[in-house]
């Protein structure tokens, strides 16, 4: 096994403490069962999938990497990518980070960072969504 299966399985081993947590935090706030699986399944996603992608990227970096997430890998490598797909990942992902930041794993001011973010760019998000639907996504990088 080469070095990134081996830190791959070492990230992922380490991000089932993190999901635990939050599906207890979830516990917490009542939500439908529905709704808290599809939290911790779209966290879980981003976690596992996305962050270990390119490299291995734990969990605390993760705050720094959900705009190129949701702007562009989402959209260009999840065939069920939709303006709801989008906002509801990027509620469980906000979520989630709050309650890292509850816990202190991540600064609070990297989550209110984080809510800026998310805010100011959903537009971004949905605009480069319809590109990619229409066919003119990749313009944009010629």
């Amino acid at each position: 096994m080469d070095n990134y299966e081996e830190e791959l399985k070492k990230n992922e081993k380490r991000n089932e403490k993190f999901l635990k947590e939050f599906s207890d935090w979830l516990d917490s706030k009542n939500l439908s069962p529905k709704t808290k699986k599809n939290h911790l399944g779209n966290v879980e996603f981003y976690l596992n999938d996305y962050l270990n992608y390119y490299e291995v990227t734990k969990m605390e970096e993760g705050i720094f990497e959900v705009f190129g997430y949701l702007n562009g890998w989402f959209i260009e490598k999840c065939a069920f990518a939709s303006r709801t797909s989008i906002k509801e990942n990027a509620a469980s992902i906000k979520k989630f980070y709050q309650c890292m930041s509850e816990k202190e794993y991540v600064k609070v001011q990297d989550y209110k960072k984080l809510c800026m973010i998310l805010r100011e760019s959903m537009d971004e998000f949905f605009d480069n969504l319809d590109a990619f639907d229409n066919g003119t996504y990749w313009d944009q990088f010629l």
